[in-house]
């Protein structure tokens, strides 16, 4: 169950889709899905897809749903892989949260908002 503290509203420069992890876009004020583990993550997309234009919710504190691209183990530090979906991160790369819950594949699970600044 997500717990998110902060949400922050933000234009999509591209399709977002929900509960995938974002950073920011070439402007102020627009974030885009973010597509590579070394990618600055700034949070999670909330549950609405946004077009590109649209308007998007970003849970930037707390706990926040959101889909794993692999599989998970509860515990783990997340980045994104190429389409912001969740994945085990590996050494030196830049970090969204930690797994509240185990997953696979398509599931939608939990991460504890805690962005690495490196």
């Amino acid at each position: 169950m997500s717990h998110v503290l902060m949400w922050r509203a933000a234009d999509a420069g591209g399709a977002v889709a929900p509960r995938r992890i974002v950073k920011y876009d070439d402007a102020d004020g627009k974030v885009v899905q973010s597509s590579a583990a070394a990618d600055a993550h700034v949070g999670v997309s909330g549950r609405a897809a946004a077009a590109s234009g649209g308007r998007v919710e970003i849970a930037r504190v707390g706990i926040a749903d959101i889909e794993y691209g692999g599989t998970v183990a509860r515990g783990a530090l997340l980045t994104a892989d190429g389409d912001g979906k969740a994945v085990t991160a590996a050494g030196g790369n830049r970090v969204i949260g930690i797994a509240e819950v185990s997953g696979v594949a398509g599931d939608i699970g939990q991460v504890l908002l805690v962005p690495s600044l490196h």
